[in-house]
């Protein structure tokens, strides 16, 4: 292992949990000391600051910043997960338009209180909920304060919307559309998620973890 210090602009692939990756460009460095700032679940990719070394005093600035991703979220089903990944558990017919989409919208910007959904890593008596609800097992959740500071709408095609989210720390991107959906009386859920920001730093600064693969092979 080496003394590796500063922070890497990790682009997150798809498919894999935060952790991860971690430990995979940890093993690339071959470095002594690492950690992420922030978690992406395996089906959400993009921006994942890791530092190492004496930069690991700062993860918890990190994990405490704002943060910005673009969403896709496909109207008329609902999921247990409320992403792509969880079983369908309604099925309602879409009767909104775009015009109707942005006023709802409207009700989702700003401060307000936001209850974590059950497949969030959040501990209830030492356990992560999403250990509970795996086993089908939901429990109290207290809502928590978040605040939406941007929610915009890029593209609506009658079933599919993509949008630009800028909240707070602890804010479940899943939630807000899941609550999104519930608001229009159809369901919805995420079907695609990508951070781009995070603070000071943005996803024009990333770097893809298959262009880091050459370190492992020059250092060896």
């Amino acid at each position: 292992r080496r003394a590796v210090h500063g922070i890497l602009l990790l682009d997150k692939p798809l498919d894999i949990s935060s952790n991860g990756i971690l430990q995979r460009v940890r093993w690339l460095y071959q470095a002594e000391k690492a950690g992420h700032t922030g978690a992406l679940d395996p089906l959400a990719s993009g921006l994942l600051p890791i530092c190492f070394g004496e930069a690991t005093k700062f993860c918890q600035f990190l994990l405490d910043t704002d943060k910005t991703y673009l969403v896709t979220a496909h109207f008329g089903l609902r999921t247990d997960t409320s992403d792509a990944a969880g079983e369908v558990i309604s099925r309602k017919p879409v009767a909104f338009d775009q015009r109707m989409l942005e006023q709802i919208m409207q009700q989702f910007r700003g401060p307000q209180m936001q209850i974590p959904t059950m497949f969030s890593a959040l501990k209830y008596q030492g356990q992560p909920l999403y250990k509970y609800a795996r086993q089908g097992i939901t429990v109290p959740r207290e809502a928590r304060p978040i605040t939406i500071f941007r929610f915009d709408l890029l593209e609506f095609d009658g079933q599919d919307a993509r949008f630009i989210v800028h909240c707070s720390k602890g804010t479940y991107i899943r939630t807000l559309i899941d609550d999104l959906g519930e608001a229009l009386g159809c369901g919805a859920y995420v079907t695609a998620l990508h951070r781009v920001h995070v603070g000071p730093f943005h996803a024009s600064q990333m770097h893809k973890v298959e262009l880091l693969e050459p370190l492992n092979a020059r250092a060896d």
